[in-house]
């Protein structure tokens, strides 16, 4: 037992060193900021470049956020299995309703779904469009593994990513967001 007691005592010292020395005052100016309730935000010169976002819709046609350079686009990864998805899509389509005259664009990302459920779902739910993604390809490539389903990701202006919400959203939490970056001026050329 004293053995365990101090392999786990040396580790954690190792990591807790390795933590320190990858770290600076300077650099942690230089980080994005998560809040307490998961929140995950990064000021204007801090973002990354845009990432790639095209697919199928939903409901027909081809979508690609590069088109969208301009507009503020909310991103939701959502699934009608998933119940969180159900409780959170007033809040959406009521911060969609707010927003869309701001420059705003909201998209939908199904993932792991068939096409008639994803359908069955959105119909009365949400107005704005959604790119059908079963295999969950796109959801991966932003880092948004299906079992953190649902999240929501907003990219700027530039289509960089200003934010991620790994949770369900309510409007009260969301659309104070969306106007903060709405509100930024793009990036210069």
């Amino acid at each position: 037992m004293n053995a365990r007691r101090w392999t786990a005592g040396l580790l954690a010292s190792v990591a807790a060193v390795a933590l320190v020395g990858c770290t600076s005052s300077k650099a942690q100016e230089k980080t994005c900021t998560t809040t307490t309730d998961g929140i995950f935000e990064c000021a204007p010169d801090q973002r990354s470049a845009p990432p790639k976002l095209a697919g199928e819709l939903l409901l027909g046609g081809s979508y690609d956020v590069s088109d969208a350079r301009g507009q503020v686009v909310v991103v939701n990864f959502w699934g009608s299995w998933c119940a969180p998805c159900r409780a959170e899509a007033d809040d959406l389509e009521a911060v969609y309703q707010a927003t869309k005259g701001s420059g705003v664009d909201f998209l939908g990302v199904n993932v792991q779904d068939s096409r008639d459920k994803a359908k069955a779902f959105e119909k009365g739910r949400v107005t704005y469009p959604s790119l059908f993604d079963p295999s969950s390809r796109l959801a991966l490539d932003l880092d948004i593994p299906p079992n953190t389903v649902p999240a929501t990701v907003v990219l700027d202006r530039d289509g960089r990513i200003a934010a991620v919400i790994r949770a369900a959203v309510k409007q009260e939490g969301l659309q104070p967001i969306v106007e903060r970056i709405a509100a930024e001026k793009p990036a210069p050329n």
